[in-house]
């Protein structure tokens, strides 16, 4: 929202599907300006996930458990998807999950998120791509990392993200969801 507003003088949260997120970042500032929108919105990915990141190593460096940097992660994701300086709006969690499972779990995190990118450009469904990357690290995780306490926390950073994308989960259902062109 920041990043619009200051480089390309919209306010997004007036415009598209008014979220504060990279993909409304695309779409609003690619009709005044595309170079520009693919710029800003690999920067809005890239700090969202480092919004998580970035207290995670933080934490870690004052030497916090584990339970309480998994605890930071669900509170980082909720964080930015209820903000209270949007009077509890926010975005949709994706990038911010992906930062946070980036310092617990890199290399599946890097593995989804080239995931992302394949069946985005595939599909041209920014939730659908997102959706399935995510719920595949949840799965991953699950499967082939034996740590117990990690679980919770990831479902419900999860169910977080799936609910933000609830309206575009109705829409993929009804083969109504808006691709990014």
């Amino acid at each position: 929202m920041i990043l619009a507003r200051l480089f390309a003088g919209v306010n997004i949260k007036e415009h598209g599907s008014n979220n504060i997120g990279a993909t409304n970042v695309m779409r609003v500032v690619k009709e005044t300006n595309p170079s520009l929108a693919k710029k800003l919105s690999g920067l809005t990915v890239f700090l969202d996930g480092f919004k998580a990141l970035g207290v995670l190593l933080a934490a870690n460096y004052f030497g916090l458990e584990a339970n309480a940097l998994w605890a930071i992660a669900v509170l980082a994701v909720f964080g930015h998807c209820v903000s209270v300086y949007l009077w509890f709006e926010g975005g949709k969690g994706v990038a911010t999950f992906f930062g946070a499972l980036l310092f617990f779990q890199p290399y599946f995190t890097v593995g989804a998120v080239v995931l992302w990118i394949i069946l985005l450009k595939v599909s041209k469904i920014s939730s659908l791509s997102s959706l399935v990357a995510l719920g595949a690290l949840v799965c991953t995780v699950y499967f082939f990392v034996e740590v117990e306490y990690s679980l919770k926390p990831l479902m419900v950073m999860y169910v977080i993200v799936c609910y933000k994308h609830y309206g575009n989960i109705v829409d993929l259902i009804n083969k109504r969801e808006s691709k990014i062109v």
